[in-house]
């Protein structure tokens, strides 16, 4: 099973390796347990995005297969709410492990990386309003955002800090007696200002230790997400 992922991995990589980034990466947001059977493909399938400039891959840890026998270890409340959320503004019942969603407006439930780099080449293709800057200076990051056009509806301007890799040894539940190695795990996600994009936005936080900050400007909804920068 192992060896067949290796390869359709090793393919989607081939196939999408030519993803433009003239428009600023595009924000893969993946909802996975370490409770559930089928994520561990997608899990790695986040490890393989993880050495791409033009992709931010972010691995969103639910709560709600805890109760089967493990609790995960990375697991929010918050990021169960965000996926339901992203439901409720698809009009969909129910929420899925593993779901990708793409530039914050498209999903793929399951272990698709065909359907996945489709998705991310199209998001590049797509024209955007918004240049999203960061800059630090120890521990104050300053982000710069400025829009073409003011919106209809304020976009909300967000601050995603994550872990790059941790080895995780399950011990029970569906994945007892593997170890897994996971990639960019969320471990801070926080809305920091709402803008209208009539002026340009210019924001201060701060920010503990060296782990990566990714900043990101998306249509309430949650929608699209309009622009995203990161600092490693």
């Amino acid at each position: 099973m192992r060896a067949f992922i290796t390869v359709l991995i090793s393919v989607w990589l081939a196939l999408s390796g030519m993803a433009r980034a003239d428009n600023g990466p595009v924000v893969v947001e993946l909802f996975t347990s370490q409770g559930c059977s089928s994520c561990p493909p997608a899990d790695a399938l986040m490890a393989e995005l993880a050495k791409r400039e033009d992709v931010i891959p972010l691995a969103l840890h639910v709560d709600y297969w805890d109760y089967i026998g493990w609790k995960d270890v990375f697991a929010d409340p918050a990021f169960t709410r965000r996926q339901k959320a992203y439901a409720r503004a698809a009009g969909q019942r129910s929420v899925y492990t593993p779901q990708m969603v793409v530039g914050g407006q498209d999903h793929v439930v399951g272990y698709r990386p065909m359907d996945l780099a489709r998705l991310i080449e199209a998001h590049h293709g797509m024209a955007s309003p918004v240049t999203l800057t960061m800059e630090r200076d120890g521990d104050t990051v300053t982000i710069s955002a400025r829009s073409d056009t003011a919106f209809e509806e304020d976009a909300v301007l967000q601050v995603v800090r994550y872990k790059p890799t941790q080895e995780v040894e399950i011990t029970r539940g569906e994945n007892a007696g593997h170890t897994f190695h996971y990639a960019n795990i969320v471990d801070v996600w926080k809305a920091v200002a709402r803008w209208d994009g009539a002026k340009p936005l210019v924001v201060t936080v701060q920010t503990e230790g060296e782990q990566p900050i990714v900043a990101l400007v998306q249509r309430a909804g949650p929608g699209r997400i309009l622009a995203a920068a990161r600092l490693r």
